[in-house]
């Protein structure tokens, strides 16, 4: 099933190393198994990392059992939508890939949030809408 990001066009690869996405295919792909719409590609932070601990979403410890090695600041991740705009709210935001970035989290996260955060804008955002 083709997917695409919050631009529009074809979804782009967000991690390979560590392996991320809900399907652990390297995509911020989602779908109806997919309870945490984790359509989010961020370069996550140390700040957006102890931010996460706190809320009760431990993202540096490691679950193997789940496929999650834990991650460290520079690391690419597809983060749970919702997350990503409770850290955003609070102002320790990680930095968005938009090319990376499913459309389906534009149904929790407004573009304009993404856009402030993104790490890949194009010069000119004015033929997206939000």
């Amino acid at each position: 099933m083709d997917q695409f990001n919050v631009m529009g066009t074809e979804l782009e690869l967000c991690s390979l190393e560590p392996l991320t996405g809900f399907y652990r295919d390297g995509y911020a792909n989602t779908g109806p198994d997919d309870l945490g719409s984790h359509t989010v590609c961020v370069v996550v932070t140390t700040e957006f990392l102890e931010h996460q601990q706190a809320i009760g979403n431990d993202l540096s410890t490691p679950a193997p059992q789940y496929g999650f090695p834990g991650l460290t600041a520079g690391d690419r991740w597809a983060v749970c939508a919702g997350r990503w705009l409770q850290s955003y709210s609070a102002g320790v935001s990680s930095p968005v890939l938009l090319r990376a970035t499913n459309e389906q989290a534009l149904r929790i996260v407004p573009l304009t949030a993404l856009e402030a955060c993104a790490a890949d804008a194009p010069d000119d955002l004015s033929g997206f809408s939000s």
